[in-house]
C-alpha cells in the first residue's frame, strides 16, 4: 500500500511523501510535525543517495537531510536484496527480496526519505563490478538509474561506495552506475524513450559518502568535507541519531538492530563530479524559492504561513495554506518545484484540519467478477469549516456528496464495488513474471512501474473536499482493517485473489531412486462456497494418481489438503514441470500463494502460477537418523526429510537432554553459533558424542570485524575466515583421488557439481590444525585455490566436519549433486 493517507509518521519529516509501510494504522501528525512541515515548504532542494542493497543506506544522513535540513531525500537501492541471508526466518531469494523491500519501506516511514529500486536482482556476493554489470546487463540497469534521477530530479547525488575495488561487486557497480548516470541523465540522446515520461535532468554535483568502517586509526580526515548530522529537534523531541537508529533497526532480516547516537555525529564526503565544493557539501547551492525566477509569490505565502502558525490551533493556518496552494497553482506546470510542493501543501491542509479520509473493505480480498463492500469515511477533527463534496469509486462515475463535515462528526457512506472479470490478481509487480537472469522481467502493463517499491493498490477511492472555498482531491487505497488480540488494530491491502489457490508443497520436489511420492496440495478458498476440481498436469511418462479430486470449500479462507501420488518414468533423471489446475466450472485457475508475516512489516502474499519442478535422481544413504541443531534462515532439515531422512530438531533445551548416541549424525544449521552463543555450553557433550563414534557436521558460520565469531564447537583449532567462491560453476578439484567422502555411499563425479546455484560456498576455514583433512581445492577465476570449504577430522572413534559449501541454498533449489555429497558427509 502506498502513501496511506499521506499522513503518518512520515509527515514529521517529509509530509507523507516518504515511502510508507503500513503494518500500523495511520496516525494524525501532531503540531510539532506540522510546524516542521511548514518550515519544509520553504526548502526546495533534493538529495538522492545511491547504493546496492537494502541496509546499505546511511540512515543517519537521510534522517538529518530530511529532518534538520528540510530537504527531499531519496534512497536508490540497485537491488532488493534477494541474494542475502535471513536472520528471522527461512525465506530465501524472491521472498527474502520482498521482505527486504518492505523493511526499506518501514525504514523510510521512520526517516522520511523516499525509496526507489532498479530491476536488478541480487544474485549473491560478487567479487567484481564487471561480473555484476555483465549479469544485470549494463545498459538496462543504467537506464533504470537514469530514470530514477530524471524522476526524482536531485540537486545532489551521493554514493555510499567507491568505484575502486576491493569491495562487493554490487557495491562497486552501484558507484560506477551513479557516476555514469550523473552524466547520462542530463543527455537527451541517452535513453530517449524515457522522454515520453520525464525530462533530462542535470544534478549539480556528485559526492561519495566515505564509510567510517574503513577508516584506519591514523586516517587523515582533513581531505574530506564534513557534516555533523547529529543534533536534536525540540519540535519532535528526538535527535536525528535516534531517528536513524529506529530506521536502521527495521532491517531485521539482516540483523541490523542499531543503538541510537546522541550528540555530534560526523559524516565525511569526497566531491567526484559537477561543481566541486571546497568547504561545505552544500556550498553554492540555493535551496530557497529564490533559485527560480517567478516564484516570489510562493515564497511570500510560505513565509506568512510559517510565521502565523499556532501550535495550539493548527486549523487557523488553513486560509494561509490555501493561499500557498493558490500561489503554487499559478506556477507553470513545467516549474521544477510545483508538483512536489503542491502535494506537500495538500497534506498540510489535511493535517491542520485533522482530516481523516479512509476507504475500508469489509473483506480483505475479493475475486474477479464479484462485488466488495466498501465504507468510505470522512472526519473533520477541527473547528474549521469543511465539506465533503464528492466521491469516486473504482470503475464508477463521480458522485456528489455535498455533506458538511462538522467538528468530530464522522460521515460514512457504504457502497458495493464490482470487481471486473479482468481484474488482475494481486501480487508484487516485479514477481508477476517468472524470475530468472539478472533482471526482473516486467510485463507490458507493469513497465511504467519500473523502479517503484510497489505497484498501485488493487482498488482506490477519490475523495473531493472543500476547505476555505477551495476544492481538493485525495486518493486513498481501499484497505482492510482488523483487530489482533495482542497487537490491536492492524491494516492490510485489499487484494484481488483467485476463487481458489492450489499451493504445491515446494517449488522443487525431489524423487530419489525413482520412488513414487505423495504430493500434498493445499487448496484455499478466496470466496465463500468455492467448489472445484483439482488436477495435476505432468509431462508424458509421469504418472499422477488420482487423475483429479473434487472438493468444496464453504467459506473464504477455508483450506483442504488434497493428496496425489506422483511417479517418475522408470530410470529418468530429467527434470520436469508439474502444474496444478483448479476447474471451477466456467474457468480453470492455476495460482499458488506464498505468504510472509512478520510484525514489523505488513502481511505479504506472492501469487504466481502453481508450478513445481520435479527432480528424479539417484541417492544412496547410510544412516538416516539425523539430529539437527537449527540456525537462522535455512531449510536444510526440511529438505533432508523430503528425501527420506529422519530428522530431529535439537533446539537448546532439547540438546541438553537428548541421548545423542541415537543419532547417526548431528548437523548444525548455518550461523547457529552466531545466532545462539549459548550453544558453546554444549561443547563437551557434543565432542563426547564424536569421541564415542558420532559424526558432527558444522555448516558455515560468519566471522568478521563487524560480527566476530566468539564460539565454535570443534575438536581442534579452526579459524573461520571471509573466503568464498562465488562462481557456482567453479571446478571442484578433489585433493585425494581416494577421498572417502567422494566414494561412498554415492560415487561422485564432476556431474554432481553441475547446476549449483548462486555460489559454491562462503565463510571457508582460513586456517586449521594439521589433524584436519581438506577435501577440495576450488577458486574463482583469477584467484588462488582455496582448501577450507570442507574439512574432516577424526576425533576418538568419530568424525568432525566443517563445511562452508552452501547446502542451505542447493538443497531447496533441488540440486541432486548437493544431496549426494551431503549424504556422503552424513554417512557414518
Amino acid at each position: 500500500m502506498r502513501n496511506l493517507l499521506l499522513l503518518g509518521m512520515t509527515l514529521a519529516m517529509s509530509l507523507g511523501f516518504g515511502s510508507t509501510a503500513v503494518a500500523q494504522p495511520p496516525r494524525q501528525p501532531h503540531a510539532g510535525e506540522i510546524a516542521a512541515g511548514l518550515k519544509r515548504l520553504g526548502v526546495t532542494g533534493s538529495v538522492l543517495y545511491v547504493a546496492a542493497h537494502p541496509d546499505d543506506e546511511n540512515t543517519r544522513l537521510l534522517a538529518w537531510l530530511v529532518g534538520a535540513k528540510g530537504l527531499r531525500a531519496g534512497y536508490l537501492s540497485v537491488t532488493r536484496g534477494d541474494g542475502g541471508q535471513n536472520l528471522i526466518g527461512t525465506e530465501q531469494d524472491a521472498l527474502l527480496g520482498l521482505i527486504r523491500t518492505h523493511e526499506l519501506l518501514a525504514a523510510r516511514t521512520v526517516d522520511g526519505a523516499e525509496q526507489f529500486f532498479t530491476r536488478a536482482r541480487d544474485f549473491g556476493y560478487s567479487k567484481s563490478a564487471e561480473e555484476a554489470l555483465r549479469i544485470w546487463g549494463h545498459d538496462a540497469v543504467l537506464a533504470d538509474v537514469v530514470l530514477a534521477i530524471r524522476r526524482f530530479q536531485p540537486d545532489v547525488i551521493i554514493t555510499r561506495f567507491s568505484t575502486e575495488p576491493p569491495n562487493h561487486g554490487h557495491h562497486t557497480a552501484s558507484a560506477l552506475l551513479a557516476a555514469e548516470a550523473f552524466v547520462a541523465a542530463a543527455d537527451p540522446k541517452r535513453f530517449p524513450e524515457q522522454l515520453r515520461e520525464v525530462k533530462p535532468w542535470k544534478a549539480d554535483r556528485l559526492l561519495q559518502n566515505a564509510s567510517q568502517w574503513w577508516f584506519k586509526p591514523d586516517e587523515d580526515l582533513s581531505r574530506y568535507l564534513r557534516l555533523d548530522v547529529g543534533g536534536y529537534d525540540a519540535l519532535l523531541g528526538r535527535s536525528w541519531g535516534e531517528v536513524a537508529a529506529e530506521s536502521r533497526s527495521q532491517h531485521k532480516s539482516q540483523g541490523f538492530g542499531a543503538a541510537a547516537d546522541r550528540g555530534p555525529s560526523m559524516e565525511y564526503f569526497t566531491p567526484l563530479a559537477g561543481t566541486l565544493p571546497k568547504r561545505d557539501v552544500f556550498e553554492g547551492l540555493d535551496f530557497t524559492w529564490k533559485r527560480w525566477k517567478g516564484s516570489e509569490a510562493v515564497a511570500r505565502a510560505v513565509n506568512a504561513a510559517a510565521k502565523s502558525f499556532d501550535v495550539s490551533a493548527p486549523h487557523r493556518s488553513l486560509p494561509a495554506l490555501v493561499r500557498v496552494h493558490d500561489a503554487l497553482t499559478a506556477l507553470p506546470d513545467s516549474h521544477p518545484g510545483k508538483a512536489v510542493k503542491l502535494r506537500e501543501t495538500e497534506a498540510l491542509i489535511a493535517a491542520c484540519a485533522g482530516l481523516f479520509l479512509e476507504a475500508r473493505a469489509t473483506s480483505p480480498m475479493g475475486v474477479p467478477g464479484a462485488a466488495v463492500e466498501v465504507e468510505a469515511v470522512a472526519l473533520n477533527r477541527s473547528p474549521a469549516s469543511l465539506k465533503w463534496v464528492g466521491l469516486t469509486l473504482p470503475g464508477a462515475k463521480p458522485e456528489a456528496v455535498g455533506q458538511a463535515l462538522g467538528e468530530n462528526a464522522p460521515v460514512k457512506l457504504k457502497r458495493s464495488v464490482p470487481l471486473p472479470e479482468s481484474a488482475p490478481i494481486s501480487t508484487p509487480y516485479w514477481l508477476r513474471e517468472p524470475v530468472s537472469g539478472g533482471l526482473y522481467v516486467l510485463d507490458e502493463k507493469d513497465r511504467a512501474l519500473t523502479g517503484q517499491p510497489e505497484g498501485g493498490p488493487a482498488l482506490e477511492v477519490t475523495f473531493e473536499y472543500e476547505v476555505a472555498g477551495r476544492r481538493f482531491r485525495a486518493v486513498r487505497p481501499v484497505v482492510h482493517v482488523w483487530t489482533d488480540p495482542v497487537r490491536g488494530e492492524l491494516y492490510r491491502d485489499f487484494e484481488v485473489v483467485p476463487p481458489v489457490t492450489a499451493t504445491l508443497p515446494r517449488d522443487v520436489i525431489m524423487f530419489p531412486n525413482g520412488e513414487s511420492r505423495g504430493v500434498n496440495v493445499v487448496v484455499t478458498a478466496g470466496m465463500d462456497n468455492a467448489p472445484g476440481t483439482l488436477r495435476l498436469e505432468a509431462p508424458k511418462g509421469w504418472r499422477v494418481e488420482p487423475a483429479s479430486v473434487e472438493f468444496k470449500l464453504a467459506a473464504r479462507g477455508d483450506e483442504r489438503t488434497l493428496r496425489f501420488q506422483v511417479t517418475p518414468p522408470r530410470g529418468s533423471t530429467e527434470k520436469a514441470a508439474l502444474r496444478a489446475w483448479v476447474d471451477t466450472g466456467d474457468r480453470a485457475w492455476s495460482w499458488m500463494a506464498r505468504s510472509v508475516s512478520y510484525a514489523h512489516i505488513p502481511p505479504l502474499t506472492v501469487r504466481q502460477p502453481s508450478v513445481a519442478t520435479l527432480v528424479p535422481f539417484t541417492l544412496a544413504t547410510k544412516g538416516k537418523r539425523i539430529g539437527y541443531i537449527p540456525g537462522p534462515g535455512d531449510r536444510v532439515a526440511e529438505s533432508l526429510r523430503e528425501v527420506g531422512y529422519e530428522v530431529t530438531l535439537l533446539p537448546d533445551e532439547r540438546l541438553a537432554l537428548e541421548p545423542l548416541e541415537r543419532f547417526d549424525a548431528i548437523l548444525v544449521g548455518v550461523r547457529a553459533f552466531n545466532a545462539n552463543t549459548h550453544l558453546y555450553a554444549h561443547r563437551e557433550r557434543l565432542l563426547r558424542y564424536v569421541e564415542g563414534g558420532g559424526r558432527l557436521v558444522v555448516q558455515y558460520n560468519t566471522n568478521s570485524r563487524v560480527g566476530p565469531l566468539t564460539s565454535l564447537v570443534s575438536p581442534f583449532p579452526l579459524e573461520i575466515g571471509r573466503d568464498r567462491v562465488t562462481d557456482e560453476n567453479a571446478v571442484m578439484t578433489p585433493l585425494s583421488p581416494d577421498e572417502p567422502l567422494l566414494r561412498a555411499p554415492n560415487a561422485l563425479t564432476p556431474a554432481d557439481f553441475a547446476g549449483w546455484v548462486q555460489e559454491r560456498g562462503l565463510y571457508f576455514a582460513s586456517s586449521w590444525d594439521d589433524r584436519y583433512r581438506p577435501v577440495f581445492s576450488l577458486h574463482d577465476e583469477g584467484e588462488a585455490p582455496l582448501q577450507g570449504a570442507l574439512l574432516v577430522a577424526r576425533h576418538g572413534k568419530g568424525t568432525f566436519v566443517y563445511t562452508g559449501l552452501s547446502f542451505f541454498r542447493q538443497l531447496p533449489a533441488g540440486v541432486p549433486g548437493a544431496y549426494r555429497l551431503l549424504a556422503n558427509i552424513l554417512s557414518p
